[in-house]
């Protein structure tokens, strides 16, 4: 059993049931009664009429129960370990001063600075 859909109101149409408008450009219409079918002609818009299924929806008729408003999460933040770093490292490395942190950092270019001229020496005595 194959049911339609009214084209005007949004309501089920049964077999043997309603009719049939189809218009110049070979559209199908169906509708449910006679009533239907002449606000369509009458260029009704079925969004005003206050007996359809469109107009309850939009002016949220009947509906049931009230919902609650939805509750946003926040976001909880927390540490997590990073490859290679453990919680506690990075936790200290955080709360190391500031004068320290450069002197480590001055340390490590000047450390790959002696590499990167060691790299050099070994390609110039290569190329010889």
């Amino acid at each position: 059993m194959k049911l339609e859909i009214c084209n005007l109101s949004g309501y089920k149409i049964y077999p043997s049931r309603g009719r049939t408008f189809i218009s110049s450009d070979s559209k199908t219409y169906r509708f449910l009664s006679s009533k239907t079918e002449s606000l369509f002609h009458q260029r009704k818009n079925a969004r005003q009429l206050a007996w359809t299924p469109i107009y309850r929806r939009l002016q949220r008729k009947g509906v049931s129960e009230e919902v609650a408003k939805k509750r946003t999460r926040r976001n909880l933040k927390f540490n997590r370990a990073v490859v290679g770093a453990s919680l506690e490292t990075i936790n200290a490395r955080r709360n190391e001063k500031a004068e320290i942190r450069a002197a480590a950092i001055a340390k490590a270019k000047a450390q790959r600075k002696d590499e990167a001229s060691k790299r050099k020496a070994r390609a110039a005595a290569k190329a010889n």
